[in-house]
């Protein structure tokens, strides 16, 4: 179930958003304030932020600018302030989308759904699996069995060049062209040293060679 933070100082429009997203089957949790956003956000893993703009202690903007420096969470801004300068400032905070109000509920609804479709979707595309390996683009994190791996960043770049397209085979020339640069002038083996190093901290031969022509890993990826 998806858990939504709301942070509106309007004892009305807070009932109102939350009978409606717990009725469309969410959860949800409430803040008043700037401050009790921040340290609900802090403690709680939340899936999208509702954030009214004018609120006590820290302002919508000075949350959001907070959050955005830890976290990627859908934010959409409700305000009841006029002129495209607000809007424009939000989305210069990087939000998601921006409601004046009053607002539809039914069209706040749906917003809601297809922001967290579309959240959805990105995180599984950042995030690949491999039989017992877990490998996430986005905070370059590789896990194998629930363990974190600690790889270099030439390494991860070579493991998620081959989880990406299973299958296929990657001749050195390529991985060197891909990850090196085509002004890399070094010498080739140095794919065949990171590879090494790959396959011993993946205690497992995941990385194929295939002989005469370069690296792939099976198609087996789900």
């Amino acid at each position: 179930m998806k858990n939504i933070l709301i942070v509106e100082d309007e004892p009305d429009i807070q009932e109102l958003l939350c009978t409606y997203l717990r009725d469309a089957g969410y959860e949800t949790a409430v803040a008043q304030d700037g401050v009790t956003a921040l340290t609900l956000f802090q403690a709680h893993t939340f899936d999208l932020v509702l954030l009214d703009v004018m609120l006590p202690k820290i302002d919508g903007f000075g949350v959001c600018e907070v959050i955005r420096g830890q976290s990627q969470v859908p934010i959409m801004m409700l305000t009841a302030l006029e002129g495209e300068e607000h809007a424009l400032r939000g989305f210069g905070l990087d939000i998601d989308d921006y409601v004046t109000k009053p607002f539809s509920v039914p069209v706040l609804l749906e917003k809601i759904r297809v922001i967290l479709r579309r959240s959805a979707k990105g995180k599984e595309e950042s995030c690949l699996r491999y039989r017992d390996l877990e490998i996430n683009l986005e905070t370059r994190e590789v896990i194998l069995e629930g363990r974190l791996l600690e790889l270099t960043a030439r390494e991860f770049e070579l493991l998620y060049t081959f989880l990406a397209a299973p299958g296929r085979v990657f001749t050195r020339e390529m991985l060197l062209a891909k990850l090196w640069g085509y002004d890399f002038y070094g010498d080739e083996r140095v794919v065949d040293s990171h590879i090494k190093n790959l396959r011993h901290k993946l205690e497992r031969d995941y990385v194929e060679t295939v002989r005469g022509v370069g690296y792939r890993v099976a198609k087996e990826l789900r």
